[in-house]
Parts: structure tokens; C-alpha cells; sequence
């Protein structure tokens, strides 16, 4: 519409890979490849201008992608990781534009409407960053005002659009969509093959929300584990947290409880209010949700929170709390990186750490009169 803000799309399609073990990009879903669907959904939303950043396999994707239309970029530096494509990319925005979405090749559900609510929410009241959230969960494309592109920039190595999101916390809008797709990417065959098997059927959506959820009801008010995510640690905590008699809960949007062994309750809402009782909130999202679990977790008072991750990625994550305007005295409480030391090697122990810090606090808060 004229006098519309322009707003370009910028595809990180450079990378190698290397879970999945072939060329992701080219992986044929619905008729058509990975990058087509992406492309696709793009082609109908709002989008002004869309620019195509490749690296491993360039000549393949281009031989076999209708490219019309599309401002093509090779990122000769790709193997440096995913900060040198958003650079290369941003750096070739056309001159117009006002914003840019910085869409992930792995990431074909997105819907096109869901990108031009992204635009719209934009345009209506002009934050410098928009990101898509999911029933709490934090998602993707993000969409970023032109003031922060000079940031942008300046990325190296595997850093992404998150490391600049501290720096933005008065200028960052989270606007909730009803699209999960905003979820869901591909890194592996299992993931790649459960998706596919979805979308075959026509309910790509649903098949991921079936089954025992807290949806609509809470839990009962006793002490319970909490673990956000499925990593391998969070995997071994369910597994130590039943047999240390607590009522164990998964925090992760796309289980079922089939598939969290050992687990009691699976939410698939980052909504702790849903959580009664004594509560004890281990994050092991791998970034995914790291922050705003960290946030539920101490405003909602859960008895220990903690952060699975190293220490430079728990003093960032800390930064970034902090900027916020974080309740320095409830940041203080937060474990992390989580788990007493023991020398811990491996998921196993590192659960054995974490599952001896609860017990430990547990001990402590009994105590303290």
C-alpha cells in the first residue's frame, strides 16, 4: 500500500547441513523442495524484496530453484557460521527498505498471513525488533527495524540476530500468532521425516498437539521437577526426578507424552501460572527458550531455577535479564550454569549435579524458619 513501510526478506540458506547429511535446502516436501516452500510463503505475504543468501551447495540449490525474482547472494565465508550470512544478506537489502525479516531455509511452515502480521504489527507502532511468539515460546523470522542493521553488520562466527536483542530490550515486541510454524525447523532425518509424514496427512499442526496436554487445567499443588526442553540433560533429570519421588512435568511445545519417557505431565505452553505448588524449574532448552523460562520460573516463584549451559552462555543470558530490567534480587536466585560441582562429565552426571543442588536447596528452604 503506498506510504507502507518497504520490508525485505532476508533466507539464511549458506549452511552445511551437517545433522542432517545432506543438502537440507533440496529435501523435497509437499511437491516441492525445502527452499521452495519457504519462498513460496514469502512470494504471498507482504514482502517487497527477497534476498536469497547461499554458500555449501550453491550451484546445486541455483541449478534446481526457479529463482526468479530473487536477489541471490553467495556467502563465500559460510563455514564461519550462521552471524557471516545475516551480514552478507543485510548488507544487500535494497537501499528502500525499511525493515528486514531474517527467515531461516528450515523453517516451510511459516505461514504467509503470519508474516504479514509480523509486517503489520511493524508498521502500526515501529519497534526495532519484532518476534514471534508461539503460546509463550519465542519463534522465528524476526523482523528488524534498519536502525539496528549497522549492529547486524558487525556479526561474526555462528552468532545470529539473538546477540544483538540485549542491547533492544525497550524496542523489542513480542507479538503473539497462532502458527506454530514459527517452531518448527529441521535439523535432523527423525525431524525431517516426522514433519514430512505431518504435512503428507494434512496436519503437520496437529499432529505435534495431540495427546496429553495442561491445556485448560492446572497441576496439582505438589512438589514437582520441571524441565524445560528435551535436551540429553533435561532427559536424565526426568528420569532422576521420578525416581526422587517428585511429580515430574516437560515444558516443551511439541511433545507428546509418549515421548517424554518418565514424565508425569507435558505443558506445551511457556505458562508457569499453570504450575501450583512447589516448584522446581530446570532449563535445558539449548537457547531455545532459555530467557523467557528464566522469566516464568522467578515471577511465578518457583523454590530453584536453574540454567543448563555454560558459564559464558549463563553470564550472557544474565546480561541480558539484567538490560531488561530484571528484579536483581530474583535474578540473584537462578543456578546457573546449574548443578553443584562434582567434575560432572556427560548428561548423566551433569543431571546427578543438578538433581544434588535441588535436594540440597530443598534441605535448605526446609530449614529456614
Amino acid at each position: 500500500m503506498p506510504g507502507d513501510s518497504n520490508i525485505s526478506a532476508v533466507i539464511l540458506a549458506a549452511g552445511m547441513s551437517s545433522r542432517m547429511g545432506s543438502v537440507k535446502q533440496l529435501l523435497p516436501l509437499g511437491g516441492m523442495t525445502l527452499i521452495e516452500n519457504v519462498l513460496k510463503n514469502l512470494r504471498e505475504s507482504q514482502v517487497d524484496e527477497i534476498v536469497l543468501v547461499l554458500g555449501f551447495s550453491a550451484d546445486a540449490i541455483r541449478a534446481q530453484i526457479p529463482l526468479d525474482g530473487v536477489k541471490v547472494i553467495v556467502n563465500e565465508a559460510y563455514r564461519e557460521g550462521m552471524g557471516t550470512s545475516v551480514r552478507t544478506g543485510i548488507a544487500q537489502v535494497s537501499q528502500h527498505a525499511d525493515a528486514a525479516l531474517v527467515v531461516l531455509a528450515d523453517q516451510p511452515f511459516v505461514q504467509p498471513g503470519t508474516i504479514d502480521q509480523l509486517i503489520s504489527v511493524y508498521r502500526k507502532q515501529k519497534p526495532q525488533i519484532v518476534i514471534p511468539v508461539y503460546q509463550g515460546f519465542r519463534g522465528n523470522p524476526v523482523l528488524l527495524d534498519r536502525s539496528v542493521f549497522p549492529e547486524l553488520l558487525g556479526l561474526a562466527g555462528d552468532i545470529g540476530c539473538r546477540a544483538i536483542f540485549g542491547g533492544h530490550t525497550e524496542n523489542i515486541l513480542k507479538a503473539p500468532v497462532d502458527d506454530i510454524g514459527v517452531l518448527l525447523d529441521i535439523d535432523t532425518p527423525v525431524d525431517f521425516e516426522k514433519l514430512q509424514q505431518a504435512h503428507a496427512r494434512g496436519e503437520w499442526g496437529s499432529a505435534l498437539l495431540e495427546s496429553a496436554d495442561l491445556a485448560g487445567r492446572d497441576v496439582a499443588n505438589e512438589p514437582q521437577l520441571v524441565v524445560v526442553g528435551q535436551e540429553e540433560v533435561g532427559k536424565a533429570l526426568v528420569n532422576l526426578g521420578r525416581m526422587m519421588k517428585f511429580t515430574v512435568t516437560v515444558v516443551d511445545p511439541f511433545l507428546t507424552i509418549s515421548q517424554a519417557p518418565g514424565a508425569d505431565r507435558i505443558l506445551r505452553v511457556l505458562d508457569f501460572s499453570r504450575l501450583q505448588g512447589e516448584k522446581y524449574v530446570v532449563i535445558a532448552s539449548r537457547g531455545r527458550f532459555d530467557e523467557e523460562a528464566i522469566e516464568q520460573a522467578l515471577d511465578h516463584g518457583a523454590a530453584y531455577v536453574a540454567l543448563v549451559a555454560n558459564r559464558r552462555r549463563a553470564q550472557e543470558i544474565i546480561g541480558n535479564l539484567k538490560s531488561k530490567g530484571a528484579d536483581p534480587q530474583k535474578l540473584a536466585r537462578l543456578h546457573a550454569p546449574a548443578g553443584i560441582e562434582i567434575g560432572a562429565e556427560g548428561p548423566d552426571e551433569i543431571a546427578l549435579s543438578i538433581m544434588a543442588e535441588i535436594i540440597a536447596e530443598r534441605r535448605r528452604a526446609r530449614r529456614t524458619p
